[in-house]
């Protein structure tokens, strides 16, 4: 953490760096973060205050680094903006049919009855409509919102340390220096990043935040929860023929390809103008250090139930992303003196019902609501806002965590079948079962190489399945070559000295675009490569490194993937 000296000058730099001072700083315009600008906003202008909030991206555009399902609950939308519709915001294909699948083999799918499908499965035909969306499209969406309220938003802005002074209180952040060379040296166009100072700030990054992951570390905020837990969302969007495509059919699963002591599952989402989504989450607990989430996801799409879908179909975008799922046991603290974590930062994602962007715009809002009460009252910042526990822990999105909080350690303990068995009995009796709690963090669940069964996956047809190479393409990943790589080894040794023995090193593996290599030099020693030009933010090597040993930080601003419609 960057500590905030009396002058204007970063603690670890020692550069020279201009300030600007808002009300409100929020790092991250992804649905908590712009929830919570709208929010705060929407109240300055009602009292006729003025106000500021700034919202910092590291993506070149709003959306440029979202990446959901998403089958989209709009409760809270609907209480941020009740005329959304009239607003033309991007829901446009509401759900008309649900089917839940297990997927016995490569060849077989077993259709579950509607009446033992979990109620948190259902999308359609309840009492509220949801809707098949591009996540990065509604937050597109939300920035222009946010902007028509006079919200300023910096896209482009990688935010890179909290600012921290000696009394311990978050004083906003310090975006990262644009224009430094790999050797760490100022090329031509060097700009120094800016300090962003805040009464308070939001920290809305999404899952593995890198500054959030400190700041849980630096107020103990996970002291009191279970380790959080991750899966790895691997997702590609399709054009596909007029005969294929029913707009709002959803389709889930789980089983085939994932062995019966992983846990996952697929989803298949037909959304508009002839586009279908199609997906596969694969938990990051999982045990086989050869397995690869993308070739399990690759040849996924080959089973004969989802097949059809996509034959004649041309895949236009690929992409992934860590979910965080860990749910209620897992939750931090999401206060500190100056500050809040927000939306997946913090992990409020309902992962019985496969959704998170309705609880972390509920988030957002309530955060926004309990930072604006403060300030009209006259604090000036820097204090920790405890009322926001309370409202947190009274709204309807905690209520949903609380009444799902076995789901995601259930399946853990019991696995697929008997913990969905688990669940399922706790929602007829109403959550009077025990909690279940899993506190065995994700990476300490890779079982050495030497106990683990090698998987052969199938070369790509080009067709259906694909290569790593051909999907960062389909992604519009781009980074500036000559600049620090942003994936920190603590022990650079590490990787070919303890993990490929013990591992068979599965960063080659986990990582979804070919970021890490194991290669040979001239004299046929290995050598841990990392293509960082790759990188698609996944966050997963940061949660799946055995030694934790990786170390994801934001690379220069605007660099990543540009999803157009994800």
């Amino acid at each position: 953490m960057a500590r905030l000296p009396s002058t204007r000058i970063a603690w670890e730099l020692k550069v020279e760096r201009e300030s600007m001072d808002f009300d409100v700083v929020i790092v991250g315009a992804g649905p908590s973060g712009l929830a919570a600008a709208c929010r705060l906003m929407q109240q300055a202008n009602e009292a006729e205050r003025e106000f500021s909030v700034c919202v910092v991206e590291k993506g070149s555009e709003v959306g440029a680094h979202i990446l959901s399902g998403a089958v989209f609950e709009p409760r809270a939308l609907d209480e941020l903006f009740p005329d959304w519709q009239e607003r033309g915001a991007p829901l446009t294909t509401p759900a008309t049919r649900d089917e839940v699948y297990l997927l016995k083999d490569a060849e077989t799918a077993q259709k579950l009855p509607n009446a033992l499908v979990p109620k948190t499965m259902h999308n359609a035909g309840g009492p509220t409509t949801n809707y098949v969306i591009s996540a990065g499209n509604l937050c597109r969406w939300l920035g222009e919102q946010a902007e028509a309220l006079g919200v300023e938003i910096f896209p482009g802005f990688a935010a890179q340390e909290a600012l921290i002074d000696d009394n311990g209180i978050v004083r906003g952040i310090v975006t990262g220096d644009m224009g430094v060379a790999a050797d760490g040296s100022e090329k031509s166009g060097y700009m120094p990043g800016m300090e962003l100072r805040a009464k308070y700030t939001l920290f809305a990054e999404g899952a593995r935040g890198h500054i959030g992951k400190r700041l849980i570390e630096h107020f103990d905020l996970a002291a009191d929860s279970d380790p959080q837990h991750y899966a790895i969302g691997l997702k590609e969007l399709w054009d596909v023929p007029a005969e294929a495509h029913e707009p709002g059919l959803v389709l889930h699963g789980s089983g085939w390809p994932l062995e019966k002591d992983m846990h996952g599952g697929f989803f298949l989402y037909h959304a508009e103008n002839q586009q279908v989504v199609v997906g596969l989450i694969v938990d990051l607990g999982y045990a086989n250090p050869y397995l690869s989430p993308f070739d399990e996801f690759q040849r996924m799409k080959h089973h004969p139930l989802l097949k059809p879908y996509l034959e004649g179909g041309s895949r236009v975008a690929y992409g992934a992303r860590a979910i965080t799922k860990g749910g209620l046991n897992c939750l931090p603290k999401m206060t500190f003196p100056g500050g809040l974590l927000i939306g997946c930062d913090a992990g409020t994602l309902n992962f019985a019902k496969i959704k998170g962007l309705h609880t972390a715009m509920k988030s957002g809002m309530l955060a926004a609501e309990v930072v604006f009460e403060a300030l009209a009252r006259g604090d000036e910042g820097g204090e920790e806002l405890s009322d926001f526990t309370a409202k947190w822990q009274h709204s309807w999105a905690y209520q949903e965590l609380k009444a799902t909080a076995s789901f995601g350690p259930a399946i853990h303990k019991y696995g697929t079948v008997g913990g969905g068995a688990y669940n399922f009995l706790d929602q007829l009796l109403g959550g009077k079962l025990p909690t279940v709690h899993d506190t065995t963090p994700d990476h300490a669940r890779l079982q050495r190489a030497d106990s683990s069964q090698v998987i052969n996956y199938p070369k790509p047809d080009g067709t259906l399945s694909f290569d790593k190479p051909s999907s960062v393409f389909l992604s519009n990943t781009n980074h500036e070559e000559d600049q620090p790589c942003h994936l920190k080894l603590s022990d650079p040794d590490l990787p070919t000295r303890d993990n490929l023995p013990k591992y068979s090193e599965p960063a080659q593996r986990y990582c979804p675009v070919g970021v890490y290599e194991v290669v040979e030099d001239d004299a046929g020693k290995p050598y841990f490569q990392i293509n960082f030009q790759n990188c698609i933010h996944c966050k997963t090597c940061d949660i799946k490194d055995p030694a934790q040993n990786i170390t994801w930080v934001a690379p220069e601003g605007g660099g990543g993937p540009n999803y157009p419609n994800m």
